[in-house]
């Protein structure tokens, strides 16, 4: 395995990580809102711990939560189906993988220049988020990265179906 397909795995690995925690980050803000409003409800507005945002924050922590753990789980979560697969050589299997992987990989390509530009257009125009007014060109930003290390693990794991499948050992 390449120096670069093992930085692309361990990076990808790491936003995986990063994954968990905005699923438990999402879990503790829901947890957070429904609590300070029932204790508000309970108290009659007496006590008011509520705030703004959550909705935000966990809309957000969802996109990251998914959009970070698709790099790492991008050959991990392919269903085959034996019926068309049943008859194919290994070598015919990997390089119908490698055609889905480089498929993935231009979607990919595709999201990150749209998020690229994205990132310059909230920036000139000074878009914010609705509630907590955090800047939408740092979303953008996270979210390309999300985006491009999608598309840097495709095409590594093509890569490897494309080895695969001209007969060379992983």
């Amino acid at each position: 395995m390449s120096r670069f397909a093992r930085i692309v795995d361990a990076i990808s690995r790491v936003m995986l990580l990063i994954s968990s925690f905005m699923l438990a980050a999402m879990m503790l803000v829901v947890l957070a809102e429904v609590s300070t409003r029932a204790l508000f409800g309970f108290t009659g507005g007496g006590v008011d711990f509520t705030f703004t945002g959550g909705i935000e924050l966990v809309r957000f922590a969802l996109l990251f939560a998914i959009l970070y753990a698709l790099p790492w789980n991008v050959d991990r979560s392919q269903v085959v189906v034996d019926l068309f697969t049943n008859n194919m050589s290994k070598r015919a299997i990997a390089a119908l993988q490698a055609s889905c992987f480089i498929g993935y990989f231009l979607l990919a390509l595709a999201m990150s220049y749209r998020f690229w530009g994205s990132i310059s257009q909230a920036h000139l125009s000074g878009e914010t988020t609705q509630d907590l007014s955090m800047p939408m060109s740092y979303i953008y930003a996270a979210t390309l990265v999300g985006t491009g290390m999608l598309c840097l693990r495709s095409l590594v794991v093509a890569g490897r179906r494309i080895r695969e499948a001209m007969g060379y050992q992983s």
